[in-house]
């Protein structure tokens, strides 16, 4: 009967929910809305209660293969939800990589042992009152009901998409911003570097010109210091010229070099500058829902832009505590 079923669904998908928010409650002393959706729902509760009561209420009184049956059952569904939430939103929603007896990730013993006694709970304890409270519901206002609460879900999970495409392009878009300034600090190092060796290697060409035009003079000198020596005033003094003449060039030459320098210095910083700002603006921006997904789940992490994610998280980290002032 689909009406029992759709009420189940959205019973247990609350009572998920609440105790999900207890339990963050508990262990961070504060109010976290947990859930995949922004309303108070967890669907994978709702679904995993259906899918337990359909398949396993002929085990209700075998409580060794009722409670077995709850640990497959439940652990298949989160291994389930958990592959095809990544595959769909390339994003990590939960890691238990750090708990023994895990497989991928995705699922552990512990929390598989938990859900095999929460399901006995239910099944045995909790779900009769469930069913009683659903019968007392007149059947035109409990279709009202489930149509209201499956537009308001439909709503919900669109915005909640829309949420997890723009966190991704943002993600994408860090991460594009993060190699540019990247390439540009590395080009700009080289091209600093590639102008400093050019320069020194022609000063070096000035100064062995510079030396053998010297030593040509001085050889020259030597050889004809007899023959020449009427010319050797005339001859000092051209040397004198030409070394002036060359060392003003020189200095010239370098003065243009270090001109160059600095223009290249300032272009190239101008590009870093311009990249960081993008940067920073991307990792500023906010996205609705976005800080409510990553605060309910504190262990999501993007498949493809695992280190954009993290910035992100961290920025947000350094600035929560001057919002809340």
């Amino acid at each position: 009967p689909m009406y029992q079923f759709l009420w189940i669904f959205f019973v247990y998908a609350f009572l998920g929910w609440c105790t999900e928010v207890s339990y963050a409650a508990l262990r961070t002393g504060k109010f976290v809305n947990r859930g995949f959706l922004n309303g108070p729902v967890c669907p994978i509760y709702g679904c995993g209660v259906v899918v337990v009561l359909v398949g396993l209420t002929p085990l209700k009184g075998n409580f060794v293969l009722l409670f077995l049956g709850s640990v497959v059952l439940t652990s298949v569904l989160e291994l389930a939800t958990g592959f095809v939430l990544e595959k769909l939103f390339r994003q990590r929603w939960w890691d238990y990589s750090d708990k023994p007896f895990n497989l991928g990730g995705y699922i552990c013993l512990e929390f598989s042992i938990m859900w095999g006694f929460a399901c006995l709970f239910v099944v045995d304890i909790l779900h009769p009152s469930i069913e009683f409270f659903i019968r007392l519901i007149p059947h035109t206002l409990g279709w009202v009901l489930l149509g209201l609460f499956s537009a308001a879900m439909a709503v919900d999970l669109a915005a909640t998409v829309r949420t997890i495409a723009k966190l991704n392009r943002q993600l994408d878009q860090i991460d594009q911003l993060a190699r540019r300034l990247k390439t540009a600090s590395n080009e700009f190092g080289e091209n600093l570097a590639d102008r400093v060796l050019e320069a020194a290697e022609r000063s070096a060409d000035w100064k062995e010109d510079w030396e053998a035009a010297a030593e040509e003079w001085s050889q020259r000198r030597a050889e004809f210091q007899v023959q020449l020596a009427q010319r050797k005033e005339r001859l000092e003094g051209e040397l004198a010229q030409k070394r002036e003449q060359m060392e003003d060039e020189l200095r010239q030459h370098a003065q243009e070099q270090a001109v160059r320098l600095q223009e290249g210095h300032d272009k190239a910083r101008a590009e870093l500058d311009a990249w960081r700002e993008k940067l920073q603006t991307q990792l500023d921006s906010r996205v609705f829902g976005q800080r409510r997904l990553m605060a309910a789940f504190p262990k999501m992490r993007s498949t493809r832009h695992r280190q954009a994610m993290e910035q992100l998280r961290r920025r947000m980290e350094r600035r929560a505590p001057s919002k809340r002032k």
